[in-house]
């Protein structure tokens, strides 16, 4: 009962920040023993504040898994006090500009670290309309084709740069698998529907809690339920109102779709992200909706927000 009063405390402190970003930064994540930070609460759609989709894995008080870089989140990453070097995984949820744009850019300033491990990247095999993680990075870093054909050296650690060690990951299986191992956590990760894109949900282990990823997905996704049970804290793309059209729909679960999910998986809090104009300033409107299945701590994301996750040692020092 103490750490559930702590988390819901947390929670709230959370919701009411009004302070700018570089303020919640120096009282952000790093050194945290669990925590998620919020690197982007945007979306593809310019909104001023926001970053496009990415989120810290703070594990052990070092930033661990980077999950998605879209647009913005490179200047998060600096802010947030993050360190290539410490990232054991970068984990994309999908190949939708939001999400990757920053990519390249934050792969980079490993140039510049002591980094010369390798560093595994997870992302959804391809299809028709997306190339697969492992050939959108050819197409990045080609030596002879490639975008930024001068970055080569992250195909085989040349250079001065690190070599990536990329998994392609079925986007279309329903059953939860695990893509990277680590002594102090797990990643599993579950394809979701996000229209005709391959695209992945991820859920990362470690001490006992779940943190769970949605991406971005649709209402109708069996898989995602078995992913997200029982998670200490789910990440949830709320980037459409209950009004949406079909178009909307078929790429983003809807305010009462989020909220039945997680009823169903029984969820321990909501942390909306993915937030654009057609839900910002509309926030009582989808709490409505949510709590029509879901009576758990709701909160919306903002750049830079902290989750610190308690652990039971936490209480154990009390």
């Amino acid at each position: 009962m103490m750490a559930a009063a702590r988390w819901l405390l947390l929670c709230s402190a959370l919701a009411t920040l009004g302070v700018p970003g570089a303020a919640r930064a120096s009282a952000g994540c790093a050194g945290a023993a669990l925590a998620v930070q919020i690197l982007g609460s945007g979306g593809p759609a310019a909104e001023p504040g926001r970053a496009s989709s990415g989120y810290l894995l703070w594990q052990g008080g070092r930033s661990r898994v980077l999950v998605d870089a879209g647009g913005g989140v490179f200047v998060r990453f600096g802010e947030a006090g993050a360190r290539i070097e410490d990232l054991e995984l970068i984990a994309i949820t999908h190949l939708h500009v939001d999400h990757v744009a920053d990519l390249p850019a934050i792969l980079k300033t490993g140039f510049f670290s002591g980094r010369n491990r390798p560093l595994p990247l997870a992302g959804p095999d391809g299809n028709e309309v997306m190339p697969a993680m492992d050939e959108f990075v050819r197409i990045l870093f080609d030596p002879a084709k490639g975008a930024f054909r001068y970055l080569s050296g992250f195909l085989d650690g040349s250079g001065g740069l690190f070599r990536l060690d990329v998994h392609p990951v079925p986007s279309r299986s329903g059953t939860p698998r695990t893509v990277f191992e680590h002594a102090a956590f797990r990643v599993d990760a579950v394809g979701v529907r996000h229209g005709p894109l391959p695209a992945l949900a991820y859920r990362i282990i470690s001490e006992g809690k779940r943190i769970v990823f949605s991406g971005d997905l649709n209402g109708d996704n069996p898989a995602f339920a078995r992913l997200a049970r029982g998670a200490d804290v789910l990440v949830m793309d709320h980037a459409v109102p209950d009004d949406a059209d079909p178009v909307a729909r078929r790429l983003h679960a809807t305010p009462r779709e989020i909220g039945r999910m997680a009823g169903e998986a029984g969820v321990k809090m909501l942390l909306l992200s993915h937030r654009m104009g057609r839900t910002l300033g509309r926030e009582d409107e989808s709490l409505t909706a949510i709590r029509q299945h879901y009576q758990g701590p709701v909160r919306f994301a903002e750049d830079l927000q902290c989750a610190r996750i308690p652990l039971a040692s936490d209480e154990s020092m009390r």
